[in-house]
Protein backbone atom coordinates (compact mmCIF):
# COMPACT_ATOMS: atom_id res chain seq x y z
CA UNK A 1 0.00 0.00 0.00
CA UNK A 2 1.56 3.26 -1.13
CA UNK A 3 0.86 6.68 0.35
CA UNK A 4 1.25 10.05 -1.38
CA UNK A 5 2.53 13.41 -0.23
CA UNK A 6 -0.52 13.92 2.00
CA UNK A 7 0.58 11.04 4.20
CA UNK A 8 4.12 12.42 4.38
CA UNK A 9 2.74 15.76 5.52
CA UNK A 10 0.52 14.05 8.09
CA UNK A 11 3.46 12.24 9.73
CA UNK A 12 5.68 15.32 9.81
CA UNK A 13 6.61 16.77 13.17
CA UNK A 14 4.20 19.69 12.97
CA UNK A 15 2.40 21.33 15.92
CA UNK A 16 -0.82 19.63 16.91
CA UNK A 17 -2.58 17.62 19.58
CA UNK A 18 -0.12 15.70 21.71
CA UNK A 19 -0.98 12.55 23.71
CA UNK A 20 0.85 10.41 26.24
CA UNK A 21 2.29 7.10 25.16
CA UNK A 22 1.10 3.97 26.98
CA UNK A 23 1.41 0.20 26.76
CA UNK A 24 -1.43 -0.30 24.27
CA UNK A 25 -0.08 2.40 21.94
CA UNK A 26 3.46 0.99 22.21
CA UNK A 27 2.17 -2.46 21.37
CA UNK A 28 0.43 -1.06 18.31
CA UNK A 29 3.55 0.85 17.25
CA UNK A 30 5.69 -2.24 17.71
CA UNK A 31 3.42 -4.22 15.45
CA UNK A 32 3.36 -1.34 12.96
CA UNK A 33 7.15 -1.29 12.72
CA UNK A 34 7.04 -4.94 11.59
CA UNK A 35 3.93 -4.66 9.40
CA UNK A 36 4.76 -5.70 5.83
CA UNK A 37 1.90 -3.77 4.24
CA UNK A 38 2.98 -0.40 5.66
CA UNK A 39 5.27 1.97 3.73
CA UNK A 40 8.80 2.16 5.03
CA UNK A 41 8.40 5.80 6.15
CA UNK A 42 5.50 4.83 8.41
CA UNK A 43 7.53 1.96 9.85
CA UNK A 44 10.36 4.38 10.63
CA UNK A 45 7.94 6.77 12.32
CA UNK A 46 6.50 3.92 14.40
CA UNK A 47 9.98 2.88 15.48
CA UNK A 48 10.85 6.40 16.57
CA UNK A 49 7.60 6.87 18.49
CA UNK A 50 8.14 3.68 20.51
CA UNK A 51 10.73 5.31 22.76
CA UNK A 52 8.92 8.62 23.20
CA UNK A 53 6.80 9.49 26.22
CA UNK A 54 4.58 11.86 24.23
CA UNK A 55 3.61 11.71 20.57
CA UNK A 56 1.55 13.66 18.10
CA UNK A 57 -1.95 12.38 17.49
CA UNK A 58 -1.64 13.13 13.76
CA UNK A 59 1.39 10.82 13.52
CA UNK A 60 -0.36 8.00 15.35
CA UNK A 61 -3.46 8.39 13.20
CA UNK A 62 -1.37 8.31 10.01
CA UNK A 63 0.12 5.00 11.06
CA UNK A 64 -3.31 3.68 12.07
CA UNK A 65 -4.78 4.76 8.71
CA UNK A 66 -2.00 2.91 6.88
CA UNK A 67 -3.18 -0.43 8.29
CA UNK A 68 -5.75 -2.56 6.57
CA UNK A 69 -9.18 -1.89 8.18
CA UNK A 70 -9.46 -5.56 9.10
CA UNK A 71 -6.08 -5.70 10.87
CA UNK A 72 -6.09 -2.47 12.83
CA UNK A 73 -7.68 -1.98 16.27
CA UNK A 74 -10.50 0.44 16.93
CA UNK A 75 -9.13 3.96 17.32
CA UNK A 76 -11.09 4.60 20.53
CA UNK A 77 -9.77 1.35 22.02
CA UNK A 78 -6.23 2.29 21.01
CA UNK A 79 -6.49 5.69 22.68
CA UNK A 80 -8.17 4.33 25.80
CA UNK A 81 -6.13 5.15 28.90
CA UNK A 82 -4.07 7.83 27.20
CA UNK A 83 -4.16 11.51 28.17
CA UNK A 84 -3.76 14.78 26.35
CA UNK A 85 -0.52 16.68 26.92
CA UNK A 86 -1.11 20.42 27.16
CA UNK A 87 1.91 22.40 26.10
CA UNK A 88 2.46 25.95 27.28
CA UNK A 89 2.18 28.48 24.46
CA UNK A 90 5.23 30.44 23.48
CA UNK A 91 5.40 33.72 25.40
CA UNK A 92 4.30 36.63 23.30
CA UNK A 93 7.17 38.96 22.57
CA UNK A 94 6.61 42.63 23.28
CA UNK A 95 7.38 45.17 20.59
CA UNK A 96 9.97 47.89 21.11
CA UNK A 97 7.27 50.58 21.17
CA UNK A 98 5.34 48.71 23.87
CA UNK A 99 8.53 48.16 25.90
CA UNK A 100 9.38 51.87 25.76
CA UNK A 101 5.84 52.80 26.80
CA UNK A 102 5.92 50.35 29.72
CA UNK A 103 9.27 51.75 30.87
CA UNK A 104 7.87 55.29 30.75
CA UNK A 105 4.80 54.28 32.76
CA UNK A 106 7.01 52.52 35.31
CA UNK A 107 9.20 55.61 35.69
CA UNK A 108 6.13 57.82 36.17
CA UNK A 109 4.76 55.44 38.80
CA UNK A 110 8.10 55.40 40.66
CA UNK A 111 8.35 59.20 40.53
CA UNK A 112 4.81 59.59 41.83
CA UNK A 113 5.46 57.12 44.65
CA UNK A 114 8.65 58.99 45.61
CA UNK A 115 6.88 62.36 45.65
CA UNK A 116 4.14 60.88 47.81
CA UNK A 117 6.77 59.53 50.19
CA UNK A 118 8.68 62.81 50.64
CA UNK A 119 5.81 65.27 50.39
CA UNK A 120 5.93 66.01 54.14
CA UNK A 121 9.64 66.89 54.21
CA UNK A 122 10.08 68.77 50.92
CA UNK A 123 9.22 72.48 50.66
CA UNK A 124 6.02 73.42 48.93
CA UNK A 125 6.29 74.48 45.29
CA UNK A 126 3.34 76.86 45.52
CA UNK A 127 4.12 80.25 44.11
CA UNK A 128 3.89 83.26 46.47
CA UNK A 129 4.64 86.00 43.97
CA UNK A 130 1.81 88.46 43.25
CA UNK A 131 0.46 88.58 39.69
CA UNK A 132 1.86 85.12 38.98
CA UNK A 133 -0.77 84.56 36.28
CA UNK A 134 -2.01 86.58 33.32
CA UNK A 135 -5.48 86.64 34.85
CA UNK A 136 -4.22 88.39 38.00
CA UNK A 137 -2.19 90.86 35.96
CA UNK A 138 -5.10 91.70 33.68
CA UNK A 139 -7.52 92.06 36.60
CA UNK A 140 -5.18 94.35 38.52
CA UNK A 141 -4.51 96.48 35.43
CA UNK A 142 -8.22 96.93 34.72
CA UNK A 143 -8.88 97.78 38.37
CA UNK A 144 -6.11 100.41 38.48
CA UNK A 145 -7.23 101.89 35.17
CA UNK A 146 -10.82 102.17 36.34
CA UNK A 147 -9.74 103.75 39.65
CA UNK A 148 -7.54 106.33 37.91
CA UNK A 149 -10.28 107.17 35.42
CA UNK A 150 -12.73 107.61 38.27
CA UNK A 151 -10.23 109.86 40.10
CA UNK A 152 -9.78 111.94 36.97
CA UNK A 153 -13.54 112.45 36.60
CA UNK A 154 -13.95 113.36 40.28
CA UNK A 155 -11.08 115.88 40.16
CA UNK A 156 -12.27 117.33 36.90
CA UNK A 157 -15.80 117.81 38.22
CA UNK A 158 -14.58 119.23 41.55
CA UNK A 159 -12.28 121.85 39.98
CA UNK A 160 -14.92 122.71 37.41
CA UNK A 161 -17.35 123.46 40.23
CA UNK A 162 -14.75 125.45 42.24
CA UNK A 163 -13.15 127.46 39.46
CA UNK A 164 -15.99 127.88 37.05
CA UNK A 165 -15.75 126.57 33.54
CA UNK A 166 -12.01 127.13 33.09
CA UNK A 167 -10.71 124.27 30.89
CA UNK A 168 -7.17 124.56 32.28
CA UNK A 169 -8.25 124.34 35.92
CA UNK A 170 -10.68 121.52 35.14
CA UNK A 171 -7.93 119.56 33.42
CA UNK A 172 -5.57 120.25 36.31
CA UNK A 173 -8.20 118.96 38.73
CA UNK A 174 -8.64 115.82 36.64
CA UNK A 175 -4.89 115.15 36.59
CA UNK A 176 -4.71 115.75 40.34
CA UNK A 177 -7.56 113.31 40.92
CA UNK A 178 -5.87 110.76 38.64
CA UNK A 179 -2.59 111.00 40.56
CA UNK A 180 -4.40 110.79 43.87
CA UNK A 181 -6.28 107.67 42.79
CA UNK A 182 -3.04 106.07 41.64
CA UNK A 183 -1.37 106.84 44.98
CA UNK A 184 -4.31 105.42 46.91
CA UNK A 185 -4.31 102.24 44.80
CA UNK A 186 -0.55 101.85 45.32
CA UNK A 187 -0.93 102.27 49.07
CA UNK A 188 -3.73 99.68 49.21
CA UNK A 189 -1.65 97.24 47.19
CA UNK A 190 1.32 97.61 49.55
CA UNK A 191 -0.94 97.06 52.57
CA UNK A 192 -2.54 93.93 51.07
CA UNK A 193 0.75 92.28 50.11
CA UNK A 194 2.49 93.09 53.39
CA UNK A 195 -0.34 91.86 55.63
CA UNK A 196 -0.64 88.36 54.07
CA UNK A 197 2.13 85.82 54.83
CA UNK A 198 3.35 83.52 52.03
CA UNK A 199 1.24 80.46 51.25
CA UNK A 200 3.96 78.08 52.32
CA UNK A 201 4.22 79.77 55.73
CA UNK A 202 0.43 79.74 56.16
CA UNK A 203 0.34 76.00 55.52
CA UNK A 204 3.06 75.41 58.09
CA UNK A 205 1.28 77.55 60.71
CA UNK A 206 -1.87 75.45 60.29
CA UNK A 207 -0.03 72.22 61.14
CA UNK A 208 -0.08 71.18 64.84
Amino acid sequence: MQMGSAAEVAISNSPGVCIKNNDSIRSFLRSASNETHLPQELKDVASRLLSQDNLLYVSLRSIWTGFQPSSRPELMVLLSGSEFVFRSPKPREKGEELKARLRKLEELAERKAYQELVKDITPSKETTEPFSSYKDQLGFGLHVGLTMFTGYLVGFAAFRALFGHSPAMSAAGGILGLVGAMLVETLLFIIRTSDQPPKANRSKLKKP
